[in-house]
């Protein structure tokens, strides 16, 4: 017998024996895997909840008046929806200093599904963000098989107070939008860099990259990113892949893979560049030694606030006066002191990593091009730290693996830890509940912000506070006294309070600064027209309109002006365009229908098109008006329903006298004294 028979005689007579093991081998392995997934979905479940823990409360705030009316509620490319005009206007257009064209279809997705219910618009901003903490747990473990370290860097990055900003504020959609695209351009990276060579899998990470760089042109690092990763975890210069059985990839390799998206990024910069340069400061604001200088401080504000999140404010002014040697040298010794320490200490990779994602992530919104007044934005954060949570996360574990009791000892902080930032992150997100609340919060957290004493004052007089909001108008020229906008809005509300003449000063010195400003326009015009100088007030809404075409009040105010000078087919024309950007607006519904029912002119008038604009502003005021129902009344005249006329103008009747409006009351009694002779109104007047 030979002795290959031989053998497998042994096996066959072994057979009950070792079958029996193989059966609990084959078991264990399926256990341990199921174990294994059971806790990556226990982990997953865990960062969902944790992060609706914090952030579950924001279905429940509204918008706020910093960037959510441009993005939102006051863009009618948005709230109109998805349609052809919208995402054509998407790709093709610069709004807000950006072009991001998957963020505005994102917010009118949102538009088309809740409309302007906030909360909608809040409830996709929490999913974005708890989609990309689970996958930046999975594309974590997926690249240094280090579940728990992986699990607690994601669990940071989900609840940490610093991302209450970018996760609770409607308008900054981009970041966790493109936050989710950063995590997924990620985890196709490493599943293209551990297998063969495959164009699709390669044109799945270039594809990723093109959308995130569509959400937010922050990405533009992400190539730089990546040749981290190659460094560590994914050590593809200096080992051979397990599953491929391939040589390393050569140091050219590595370099011409991310050329393609290298020029993606050099062709969103200067997308962006283009997109900003009318917000970039001019280096006579704020010279290049200052910006450098504030962004030293910033790097290691930023660092301070992910150890000890205090202080947090949805707007830190730049304060050029605070940068001085002392506060300046202190962060620059540290971050040189550190990035040395990293390189020393360089046979640990994961530092290198770690502090480099944090350095070259920040480099485009660390301010050497200084986009707007702030000093710092939480927001900023919302990538970047990640590698400084790795950093951390990856450094305690290797001090502290002689430990006694580690695993004892590391858990217990590190539920410490969560538990501490969630009762934090939670607290401070219930600020960014409303207008009020968040800038409230901010002035007390901040020193000499005009930014928020500005949406302060702005929030509590749309609120009827009016005094008290140029209380807050006047304490913000006294720190800016050049910026326009405060000048803008404190004009506003002194002309609410009957100051006409010191709301002109304010209008004309606010377009001394910046002529551009379309609403300024429009308010100068119509405190213009209160002054008789209609002529004047024409130009200026003229030039509103001009500016910007899109702003249904300007288009308001100027058929107003119109219709005081008695180009009634001109004012009709404006008020469309005020409908057709917004067509809830019930001022110019009424307007409109005034003039299209009482015009002297019997060309002017449609008695058929008064009563549907009528009734649709009746409809929006649900009756309560006397002013739009005193308008109904007249169009119904004109289109012959002479009963439906009477009606309507009895109930304006009721209204005017139930306020006391007895003026008004005197006016509607005589026309309704011609609604029950069957005759129509006729305003022979040139303005309302």
């Amino acid at each position: 017998m030979s002795r290959r028979s031989k053998k497998r005689t042994a096996r066959e007579e072994a057979a009950a024996t070792q079958r029996g093991e193989f059966v609990t081998l084959e078991s264990r392995n399926r256990s341990a895997g199921l174990t294994d997934r059971g806790k990556v979905l226990g982990v997953c479940l865990f960062l969902a909840a944790v992060a609706w823990a914090v952030f579950g409360q924001t279905l429940r705030h509204q918008f706020i008046n910093f960037d959510d009316g441009d993005y939102v509620f006051k863009n009618p490319k948005v709230f109109r929806g998805l349609t052809i005009e919208g995402i054509v206007w998407a790709f093709t257009n610069v709004h807000a200093a950006n072009w991001h064209p998957l963020t505005w279809l994102s917010h009118m997705l949102d538009s088309h599904l809740w409309g302007l219910n906030p909360g909608g618009h809040h409830l996709t901003n929490v999913l974005l963000h708890m989609a990309t903490a689970v996958l930046l747990f999975l594309v974590l473990r997926q690249m240094s098989a280090r579940f728990w370290r992986s699990a607690f860097v994601a669990a940071v990055f989900a609840i940490h107070p610093l991302r209450v900003e970018s996760v609770a504020w409607v308008a900054e959609r981009k970041d966790v939008l493109s936050g989710l695209f950063f995590v997924l351009t990620i985890s196709a990276y490493v599943r293209y860099a551990r297998r063969p060579w495959s164009a699709a899998r390669y044109g799945l990470v270039v594809l990723l990259f093109a959308f995130g760089l569509m959400s937010k042109p922050m990405l533009v690092t992400l190539p730089f990113v990546l040749f981290l990763l190659d460094y560590w975890p994914l050590n593809r210069a200096r080992t051979v892949s397990a599953e491929a059985d391939e040589k390393p990839p050569t140091p050219r390799r590595l370099i011409l893979e991310k050329v393609p998206l290298l020029a993606m990024s050099i062709a969103s910069c200067v997308v962006t560049l283009l997109a900003q340069k009318a917000a970039i400061r001019p280096s006579a604001d704020y010279p290049i030694g200052i910006r450098v200088s504030n962004a030293l401080i910033s790097s290691v504000a930023y660092i301070r606030q992910m150890l000890w999140p205090s202080d947090l404010a949805a707007f830190y002014p730049f304060a050029a006066k605070d940068v001085v040697l002392a506060r300046v040298l202190v962060p620059l010794v540290l971050l040189a002191g550190i990035t040395v320490a990293v390189f020393v200490l360089r046979r640990h990779r994961y530092l290198v990593t770690g502090w480099l994602w944090y350095l070259v992530m920040l480099g485009p919104v660390i301010g050497i091009l200084q986009v707007g007044s702030q000093g710092r934005a939480d927001r900023y954060t919302y990538l970047p730290q990640i590698g400084l949570y790795v950093l951390i996360t990856w450094a305690v574990a290797e001090l502290s693996r002689r430990w006694r009791h580690r695993h004892l000892i590391l858990g217990t902080l590190a539920v410490i830890t969560l538990t501490a930032l969630t009762l934090s992150a939670r607290a401070y997100a219930s600020y960014w509940k409303d207008s009020e609340s968040l800038w409230t919060h901010a002035l007390t957290h901040t020193s000499d912000n005009a930014m928020a004493e500005l949406n302060l004052g702005e929030a509590i007089y749309k609120l009827g506070r009016t005094a008290e909001a140029i209380g807050h108008f006047k304490r913000a020229l006294q720190i800016e006294p050049n910026e326009a906008t405060i000048h803008g809005s404190l004009g506003s509300a002194l002309m609410k309070i009957g100051q006409t003449k010191a709301a002109l000063t304010h209008f004309q010195q606010s377009l001394e600064i910046n002529p551009k400003q379309a609403s300024v326009h429009s308010s100068l015009g119509v405190a213009l027209l209160e002054t008789g100088r209609a002529e004047e007030s024409l130009a200026h809404l003229q030039t509103a309109v001009k500016i910007d075409p899109a702003d249904a009040d300007a288009h308001y105010n100027l058929g107003n002006t119109f219709l005081h000078l008695g180009r009634a087919n001109e004012a009709v024309a404006e008020y469309t365009r005020a409908l057709n950007i917004n067509p809830d607006d019930t001022q110019a519904l009424n307007n409109m229908a005034w003039i299209l029912s009482t015009w002297p002119d019997a060309l002017t008038r449609d008695g058929a098109r008064a009563v549907a604009l009528a009734e649709r502003a009746d409809s929006l005021t649900r009756g309560a008006s006397p002013v739009i129902s005193a308008t109904l009344a007249a169009a119904y005249a004109e289109a012959g329903r002479p009963a439906d006329a009477v009606k309507a103008a009895q109930r304006a009747l009721q209204l005017s006298l139930a306020e006391g409006d007895n003026a008004r009351a005197t006016s509607i009694r005589e026309q309704l004294e011609l609604y029950q002779a069957g005759s129509a109104f006729r305003d022979r007047r040139s303005r309302l």
